[in-house]
């Protein structure tokens, strides 16, 4: 390996002393946060499901069939698929629902809007690509008491937009534990390069924060057999995602992909289906991880967008507008649908064809992170420029 490959492998490993020491630990009891991005755009009609004859006429083939809806409102159910994990959430009061969510971006593209998402600049004016909302949001508890002060890292392969801008922010991807892309003999090589240079600290402390967390994860990998784990999947990564936020991170991100159903997306059966069992289990998977943590955590799922309200051609969803985001969290004052909301009807869809945008998002998390950390406008400005908070009152 050469210089530039060592570099480009290591490059995470950097960034995680520098936030180490810029990003004081959490007293304890306070706020942990995390984001789940479903990227592809998931089918938010078919997992908060609007029982309506409008509804039923719209998907002739891919509707979850009344009798397998789980009752939420008197207009509203929940995917049978979630039936054992986000439903009992729900019902403990431990899960919430936000419909007609979403931004301003009217693309349809799935990297347009994602990408949009992440920076959370809104619409208007220039946008900067090394600006995050998530990284903005450490910068602005980074600024404030030592209590609120992070410990931030995405759980990903590489940092994602959200994380990028002036706090430094680690990434690790936990999908797969086992032989790090920087062994021992590289790592040495790595070391001696920097020695003697401004940045020897940085880089030994980040050898040290990587080998902290593999050690963490190989001891869980050795129990799965006997505990009886699943091998594969988001439950998996996101029990590993859970013990590291109990213990040392306290803003994460994460994300889940093949959510994009143009074909064959199934009602309640199916590989709509199939992929919510499997969210579902590492949702619940988490909480029950965090224990007593959970109380203290909010985690959000969004997607870049929804999908058209009526079926396709192929038993499918093309792309669409608005969508639904879910709230989760020990804490949460939860079991019930949140935000401005119409009936649905052909009349009330955004363009005659999808769920319209009433909740933008940059307003939500805005409230949110205003109710979990006590900011001001100001700060919050700071994180969502030109958004107003929504307060919800969900925690």
């Amino acid at each position: 390996m050469n210089k530039r490959t060592f570099l480009r492998n290591a490059a995470g490993l950097f960034l995680a002393p520098l936030a180490g020491r810029l990003l004081a630990a959490p007293a304890a009891g306070k706020s942990r946060f995390l984001l789940v991005f479903l990227r592809g755009g998931y089918d938010a009609a078919n997992v908060l499901v609007p029982v309506s004859s409008f509804y039923y006429e719209s998907r002739p083939n891919i509707a979850v069939a009344r009798e397998s809806v789980l009752p939420l409102t008197s207009e509203w159910g929940l995917h049978p698929a979630l039936g054992d994990t986000v439903y009992r959430l729900y019902q403990s009061g431990q899960a919430a629902f936000i419909p007609f969510a979403g931004t301003e971006d009217l693309s349809r593209s799935h990297f347009e809007t994602q990408d949009a998402i992440e920076l959370g600049q809104g619409a208007e004016g220039a946008h900067s690509f090394q600006s995050g909302f998530l990284n903005r949001l450490a910068s602005v508890l980074g600024a404030s008491e030592a209590a609120l002060r992070p410990r931030a890292m995405a759980f990903t392969d590489q940092l994602p937009l959200v994380f990028r801008g002036e706090a430094q922010v680690a990434n690790m991807g936990l999908k797969f534990v086992g032989k790090p892309a920087v062994d021992a003999r590289q790592s040495a090589l790595i070391t001696a390069m920097y020695r003697g240079t401004p940045l020897a600290a940085q880089v030994n402390e980040g050898f040290a924060m990587r080998d902290d967390v593999m050690r963490d994860m190989m001891g869980e990998m050795e129990g799965a057999g006997r505990n009886a784990v699943s091998a594969r999947g988001f439950e998996v990564e996101a029990r590993r995602v859970a013990k590291l936020m109990k213990e040392q991170f306290n803003v994460g991100f994460v994300d889940v992909g093949g959510w994009d159903t143009h074909v064959g997306e199934g009602g309640a059966s199916g590989f709509l289906a199939t992929r919510l069992e499997e969210l579902g289990r590492g949702l619940a998977a988490f909480a029950d991880e965090q224990g007593p943590a959970w109380q203290d955590t909010v985690v959000v799922l969004i997607s870049e967008f929804g999908r058209t309200f009526r079926e396709n051609g192929n038993r499918g969803t093309d792309h669409g507008h608005g969508t639904v985001f879910w709230v989760l969290g020990g804490g949460i004052r939860g079991g019930r649908i949140a935000g401005d909301q119409v009936p649905v009807r052909e009349e009330t869809l955004f363009q005659n064809r999808d769920y319209a945008v009433l909740n933008e998002y940059r307003g939500v998390l805005g409230g949110l992170f205003a109710r979990m950390y006590g900011l001001e406008d100001a700060q919050l400005e700071r994180i969502f420029p030109g958004a107003k908070a929504r307060d919800f009152a969900l925690v």
